[in-house]
């Protein structure tokens, strides 16, 4: 069993009596976690995916919610996101059965948030669950094993069950892609043109670390700019791919409102354009590494609770900083380099601009520190 940072967290909080509810992709590993947290003798179990389930939560009074947990101490509701008026339901529970902790998880943000956060404003703790990390599988094997396996996981990722069934990963990529990664957007969108969703998937997988244009999206998948916006953001919500905006400040020449698009997880942009070919064979490591290097960043970012504000930079002429994090009034400006022997340079123009920055080239060499280790 692979230990999963977020369990630490968790457990912290489950003396209170605010709920937890737990966010991220399908197939990430939520239902496992909550499995390894609780005892089933005092765990009332149910899933959002069952129409009975959402039948019985939907509408219902704090005297029905009492019957139904009973003498259960903990109130798991898995796919949490399926059921109507689900952030009502936990702030009865909350509210009216102090004894119970709730537990809820979801794999869409857009849906499960609209849901509980008005409902649940200071009765809740929420946590962001991602594919395992780097950090989290150097606990489970050891650093010199990630190490060996770095090339591997630069192509099929992190998701559980492909780390788990070494050799079957593109099958499983594939089931990923075509079974779970837009269930719940087109149940609950109503999506009408899931073709064209699915290019816009692959439009945004081809350009991973370069700017993108809504515009030009519109054009490669016959949407307009206002639906690629509005598709795009929901891809963000279901935890498939994360936006970093450009950072702007003090200088006439610098991109004010561009954005880089990134994956959560390097495996699924791969199935999402079937290519698999080994790390020697690829035009893009360049910018797999780069997304590998700012996916699991966040993911460290999160688990360890560290704030901060997250950009790339790039001016008029085309100067550029791949990451930049703006913390505690410092600028931490990092360039990623796949060939070590590439030599990283930091724009004169950004170093004078910000005096109160710290500049580091992340390479294979070094970049275990950037990851938590």
């Amino acid at each position: 069993m692979i230990q999963r940072f977020l369990e630490n967290t968790i457990q912290k909080r489950l003396n209170d009596n605010k709920a937890i509810i737990i966010l991220g992709a399908r197939q990430v590993g939520k239902t496992t976690l909550i499995k390894n947290l609780f005892d089933k003798e005092n765990t009332l179990w149910l899933n959002g995916d069952e129409s009975d389930t959402r039948a019985m939560l939907e509408n219902v009074t704090s005297t029905q919610l009492k019957a139904i947990i009973g003498k259960n101490k903990t109130f798991v509701i898995d796919e949490a996101q399926r059921i109507k008026n689900i952030g009502l339901c936990i702030k009865l529970i909350t509210d009216n059965i102090t004894d119970v902790k709730v537990i809820a998880t979801g794999s869409s943000a857009f849906e499960l948030s609209n849901k509980i956060n008005e409902p649940l404003t200071g009765r809740k703790w929420e946590f962001n669950l991602f594919p395992l990390s780097f950090a989290e599988m150097v606990n489970h094997t050891s650093l010199i094993e990630e190490r060996r396996l770095l090339e591997h996981r630069l192509i099929y990722g992190y998701y559980p069950d492909v780390v788990n069934n070494a050799g079957d990963e593109q099958n499983i990529l594939k089931q990923l892609t075509d079974s779970y990664l837009y269930k719940d957007l087109f149940v609950w969108e109503n999506i009408h043109k899931p073709d064209r969703m699915e290019k816009l998937v692959q439009a945004l997988a081809f350009q991973i670390g370069s700017e993108v244009s809504f515009n030009e999206l519109g054009k490669l998948t016959g949407l307009d700019n206002e639906t690629v916006e509005k598709y795009i953001s929901l891809l963000e919500k279901a935890y498939i791919i994360f936006r970093l905006g450009s950072f702007s400040r003090n200088l006439r020449s610098e991109l004010k409102k561009s954005r880089k698009i990134y994956f959560y997880d390097n495996g699924i942009r791969n199935a999402i354009i079937k290519q698999f070919n080994p790390t020697g064979l690829r035009q893009d490591i360049g910018a797999l590494w780069e997304n590998f290097l700012i996916s699991e960043r966040i993911k460290h970012l999160s688990y360890n609770q560290i704030y901060t504000n997250q950009y790339f930079w790039r001016t008029i002429s085309q100067q550029e900083i791949d990451y930049i994090e703006d913390r505690d009034g410092t600028l931490y400006a990092f360039e990623f380099k796949w060939n070590e022997n590439k030599t990283a340079r930091f724009p004169k123009t950004f170093i004078e601009a910000y005096k109160n920055n710290e500049t580091e080239c992340i390479t294979k060499q070094n970049f275990e520190k950037f990851l938590g280790m």
